[in-house]
């Protein structure tokens, strides 16, 4: 059974109310998800910025080329002639574009296979470069087309696919973008299977029918518009997900037990430096009498003046209304002692036998 785009469309339109909503849902919980593990927005790395750097400059390449001016020229089109047009009257109109009057080489094997309607419509479902160019095509057996057309369509796919390889490969932007490897393999093998199927169960003999220009399916350059947007819209789907990853927005993945063990570790190395460091100063300090007695003067004078400010009638106020009003003193003490309960170690009692 043949999918066409106007299936795929009404099946968009009908499964979409549907699941459009859970789809958000679903985003919605994959986006709180760093939160709830306790993962903050951190910058985006600098080798993540070189794989979005290259899907977005190949997203952008393909959306260039899908404009019409780098499309593959359509006679019927060009010489604004109906399908069922003779040969020698096409070719005319075609000779008075072109610079010079002269057709060129794609042009005459062209002429030299619009010998039957069949040609024109497999034509319209291959394009030009497929009906000049294959040695082996006959009109008779139109699958024989479609065996010459299939490694230039893999290959876009193929060379799509390597781009996404890069984009996600370890050396080129770590971690971060090496879990999106295999869901990029595996997108990009759907879409080529899918883009396949289409042109291989296309009806090219719907076209037969139209007597004028407007009503042909011109199935070649529409497939070609859509293979070009989708994989544009694929490199750019993967490089938002690789976005939203690599900075912990979304779609992040909690750190495992070695990075754990390993940020642990390097917090305690840290702060065994700072302790150090202060113990270093604290004995320098000491053992200078000129800052010894700087540090001892220090703490005179701040004795001195906290002592004079807890003497002031409006401190001595506030204290006791914060005794009394404000601080749960018999809770402080309860939690000091549960506190000093848990810190020093507990007596063993030791049945004795007498």
């Amino acid at each position: 059974m043949a999918i066409s785009w106007g299936t795929i469309k009404s099946l968009l339109l009908f499964f979409g109310p549907i699941l459009l909503p859970k789809a958000i849902g679903y985003y919605r919980s994959i986006r709180a998800g760093p939160a709830a593990q306790g993962l903050a927005i951190k910058p985006l790395p600098p080798r993540v910025l070189r794989g979005l750097s290259l899907l977005a400059a190949t997203a952008l390449v393909y959306l260039v080329l899908s404009l019409p001016p780098f499309a593959p020229e359509n006679l019927f089109a060009r010489t604004q002639s109906r399908l069922q047009i003779p040969t020698d009257v096409l070719f005319t109109r075609l000779t008075a574009l072109r610079p010079g009057g002269a057709l060129t080489p794609t042009d005459t094997a062209l002429r030299a296979k619009f010998v039957n309607l069949e040609s024109r419509l497999l034509y319209l479902q291959f394009g030009p470069a497929v009906l000049a160019d294959c040695p082996f095509c006959n009109a008779d057996d139109p699958r024989s087309y479609f065996y010459y057309a299939l490694p230039a369509l893999l290959g876009a796919h193929l060379r799509n696919l390597v781009v996404l390889s890069v984009a996600t490969s370890g050396l080129l932007t770590g971690h971060d973008g090496s879990k999106w490897r295999t869901p990029a393999v595996l997108v990009s093998a759907l879409a080529a299977a899918l883009d396949v199927y289409l042109v291989n169960s296309y009806n090219h003999q719907a076209n037969s029918r139209a007597t004028r220009l407007a009503e042909l399916d011109l199935f070649f350059w529409s497939a070609r518009l859509y293979r070009l947007a989708g994989l544009a819209l694929l490199n750019s789907a993967f490089a938002v997900l690789l976005y939203l990853s690599s900075t912990n927005r979304a779609f992040a993945s909690p750190p495992g037990p070695a990075e754990r063990v390993e940020g642990v570790t390097r917090q305690l190395l840290v702060a065994k430096s700072k302790m150090n460091a202060l113990g270093i100063v604290k004995n320098t300090a000491i053992r200078d009498e000129d800052l010894r007695e700087r540090v001892l003067a220090y703490w005179r004078h701040e004795g001195r003046l906290m002592r004079e400010v807890m003497e002031e009638r409006e401190v001595v106020e506030g204290v006791q209304d914060a005794l009394a009003n404000r601080i749960n003193i018999a809770g402080i003490s309860k939690d000091a002692e549960n506190y000093a309960l848990n810190i020093l170690p507990r007596p063993q009692v030791t049945d004795t036998v007498d």
